[in-house]
């Protein structure tokens, strides 16, 4: 059974940093690029960070470029996404994804709360 479980998100304040997890089973966690996007209330889900496990690359969207990493522990099946300088509108539920080629896994969402 393919699972990916996000977990670590929660409240803080505007500034602060969270890091938070996306670990997989049932598939070939090294053929995948794994993906975080997040979706606000009344938006649309937005694509923020990619990384390939097969060559380590990676890719950021604007609004998140210089404030968020995207890092892959292939040992642990696990990829990272460490938020720094958090912002009001960095609120909403974060989401991963997996994907090779037309091949591709949601997880379920946590939620990420900033106040200002």
């Amino acid at each position: 059974e393919v699972q990916l479980q996000a977990s670590g998100g929660g409240s803080v304040q505007a500034g602060g940093s969270l890091r938070l997890s996306c670990s997989a089973s049932g598939f070939t966690f090294d053929d995948y690029t794994i993906g975080w996007f997040r979706q606000a209330p009344g938006k649309e889900r937005e694509g923020l960070a990619y990384i390939s496990n097969t060559d380590g690359s990676t890719k950021y969207a604007a609004s998140v470029k210089g404030r968020f990493t995207i890092s892959s522990d292939n040992a642990k099946n696990t990829v990272y996404l460490q938020m720094n300088n958090l912002r009001p509108e960095d609120t909403a539920v974060y989401y991963c994804h997996a994907q090779r080629g037309n091949l591709y896994f949601w997880g379920q969402g946590t939620q990420v709360t900033v106040s200002s």
